[in-house]
């Protein structure tokens, strides 16, 4: 992702202390997180700001300074204590990170790594794949196939545009038959594949997400998130970046608009989608939407990220509900009327806050354990309402920055 400007606002710069993983993985003992060290609430970070990480601005594809190096982290998180909303984590519960949050482990294995010729890396989604593996796409116009345990490749997949182009792809979600959705923030463009890598067809798009001239969307600030409803019923696509005469809500968040469609019932042709609702999402200042995953119930997850030159990445975890916004496909300029309702949204945790286990990097960050996060997905649940959610890093092919996969822990909570 390209950094298009700074935004650079005081930083906490209080990580939290916990054992290294990555030394365990190499034999070396650990030190286990305090379980009597008190973990930041909700209404603490809603009071005083998130913890440990900069707000700032968005981040585009030549990519900001981030970490390198590193090794495979190996410690899982262990415990499957299903707790009430104002249970705090404990060390049964991983390396804490918020109270609705835990990181299980890190892995560097992927960095800087070639598989059948093909560079592992510039990873920009991940979705969990109809064979237990974890689809990886690369904004090279590549899928590569993820073990779904290990993580190592086994398979590798180019794709390309209907005039045999590579693509800029961002988003990636799968369907329930094995069909890849990508979404491509260039046009922008959502395009079907089949496993071979074989284009089937593509979406319609309101002409209004189309970048300048054609429409109102700011060039590299798209469709940059991608999420398929499990059942594959519904398809929503995320901007990352305001519409140009879109405003604020009442608290100051820039408005972006989610896309999304509807599988048409029977559907069997190129593209068996239809247009369909259309709502506003409060981002964070200065702050761009680089991923979200999609929930049985309607609800997503979604991932808000940036980089300030010289302080490093923020990346920070919300669950959005959108079951209730207003449809604003019909609404010229956000924020619209008092009537229409934008998105809600919680914070889950600000990663920043995640303890670094001692992770490495080679350029500024406040905590060493971020880089340039663009990818989720939910690889499984465990008791309690828990889910399993894996991220990775885009390095952008830098020597400063890293391919760096993060398994988490999440209570996301309600209904």
């Amino acid at each position: 992702m390209r950094v298009r400007s700074a935004v650079v606002v005081r930083v906490t710069a209080a990580v939290l202390a916990a054992g290294c993983l990555t030394a365990c993985a190499e034999g070396a003992p650990s030190a286990a997180p305090d379980p009597a060290a008190p973990a930041s609430t909700a209404s603490d970070r809603d009071a005083a700001g998130p913890r440990t990480s900069a707000a700032s601005a968005r981040t585009g594809k030549s990519g900001a300074p981030s970490d390198t190096g590193g090794q495979d982290s190996g410690g899982q998180a262990s415990g499957d204590r299903a707790s009430g909303g104002n249970d705090r984590p404990s060390a049964a519960d991983g390396h804490a990170c918020s109270p609705s949050v835990s990181l299980d482990r890190y892995s560097d294995a992927l960095d800087k790594t070639t598989f059948q010729g093909t560079f592992v890396g510039n990873l920009s989604a991940l979705a969990r794949d109809t064979d237990g593996s974890i689809a990886a796409l690369s904004d090279r116009s590549v899928l590569i196939g993820l073990d779904g345990r290990s993580h190592r490749p086994v398979r590798t997949t180019k794709i390309n545009d209907e005039r045999g182009a590579v693509l800029d792809a961002e988003g990636l979600a799968v369907e329930p038959g094995g069909t890849y959705l990508v979404s491509s923030e260039t046009e922008p463009a959502v395009r079907r594949y089949d496993r071979s890598g074989a284009l089937l067809g593509r979406l319609p798009v309101p002409d209004a997400l189309r970048v300048e001239p054609a429409g109102r969307a700011q060039a590299n600030q798209t469709f940059e998130g991608l999420a398929l409803k499990p059942g594959g019923s519904t398809l929503t696509a995320a901007m990352e970046g305001q519409l140009s005469g879109d405003g604020k809500d009442t608290a100051g968040r820039p408005l972006l608009r989610f896309q999304t469609w509807q599988r048409q019932s029977g559907g069997s042709g190129s593209a068996p989608y239809r247009l369909s609702r259309q709502y506003a999402y409060p981002m964070d200042a200065g702050l761009g939407v680089s991923e979200i995953a999609a929930l049985p119930d309607g609800r997503l997850l979604v991932l808000e990220r940036g980089f300030t030159a010289g302080v490093g990445n923020t990346v920070r975890l919300y669950l959005a509900d959108p079951r209730r916004a207003s449809d604003v496909s019909g609404v010229a300029k956000l924020p619209g009327g008092k009537g229409v309702r934008a998105a809600r949204k919680k914070l889950l945790a600000d990663l920043g806050a995640c303890p670094s286990l001692g992770a490495p990097n080679h350029q500024p960050q406040a905590n060493p354990l971020l880089d340039n996060i663009e990818g989720m997905t939910i690889t499984g649940t465990a008791s309690g309402g828990r889910l399993r959610l894996l991220l990775v890093s885009d390095d952008n092919e830098s020597p400063k920055q890293i391919t760096r996969l993060y398994a988490l822990t999440v209570r996301p909570g309600g209904h």
